[in-house]
């Protein structure tokens, strides 16, 4: 498929949230500006904040918010296969994984629309062709992702500069291809997991310079049992890739 994306094709962004109340109406409001055929859907997991209450709000007042509210916290992952699964039953033809902390620009939304016409599969790359693009993280932090990506592609030979970013765009054939009931990761390897498989079933994988900026409002997610899952999980991928279980 080449050239511009008609209109009436749909496309969901997905931001999963756990605490995110000062943040989240306006990044409900910056998404939906972008384009109008961006829509976006709130996979909250029972925030205590009150963060899916403010959604809910939204919902009432804008057709294009929608809200799929869980009772407790179950993860990055599963937080986005639910949402891909929601997509799907909809019939959206593109769907977008986005976090709510502005790390990710909304300001990039319409060039990932702009590529995914000719690729399956577009990810927003802080590290494209080894260029670093990233602001307001410490160094130790800055090294651990850079080289976790470097780790990420030498174990899997997954072939793209940032495997572990989370700000991409799936054409929804591939969330089709993809066994997503098989998909067991949930930190940075369900980043790692999902392009991988893309890759491993044939789908065209492009990659796009984004400017990632660290949270300013509430709390970074990243833990120790996330960077322990990504560790294994790229050798798990690797062998399964071999034996042909992909």
């Amino acid at each position: 498929m080449a050239g511009r994306l008609p209109v009436s094709e749909r496309a969901l962004v997905i931001v999963p949230t756990y605490n995110e109340r000062e943040n989240i109406a306006r990044i409900v409001e910056t998404v939906l500006a972008q384009d109008p055929r961006l829509e976006i859907l709130v996979v909250d997991d029972g925030s205590p904040d009150g963060t899916g209450g403010i959604v809910g709000g939204l919902t009432q007042l804008n057709p294009r918010v929608h809200l799929r509210q869980r009772d407790r916290k179950l993860g990055l992952g599963t937080a986005y296969i639910a949402g891909f699964k929601w997509a799907l039953e909809r019939d959206y033809a593109y769907v977008f994984e986005m976090d709510a902390d502005f790390s990710h620009d909304p300001g990039h939304l319409p060039e990932f629309l702009r590529v995914i016409a000719d690729a399956d599969l577009v990810l927003g790359s802080r590290y494209r062709d080894g260029k670093v693009s990233v602001v307001n993280w410490p160094i130790k932090r800055l090294l651990l992702s850079y080289y976790a990506n470097v780790y990420a592609r030498f174990a899997t030979r997954l072939p793209v500069w940032d495997a572990t970013g989370g700000f991409k765009c799936f054409r929804r054939e591939v969330l089709q291809a993809v066994d997503l009931d098989a998909v067991k990761s949930n930190g940075y390897a369900f980043q790692i997991e999902m392009s991988f498989r893309a890759w491993k079933k044939g789908f065209r994988i492009a990659e796009i310079p984004i400017v990632f900026v660290d949270r300013t409002e509430g709390e970074s997610k990243m833990s120790r049992a996330i960077i322990r899952e990504a560790v294994w999980m790229v050798w798990h991928l690797r062998w399964m890739g071999i034996r042909g279980r992909i």
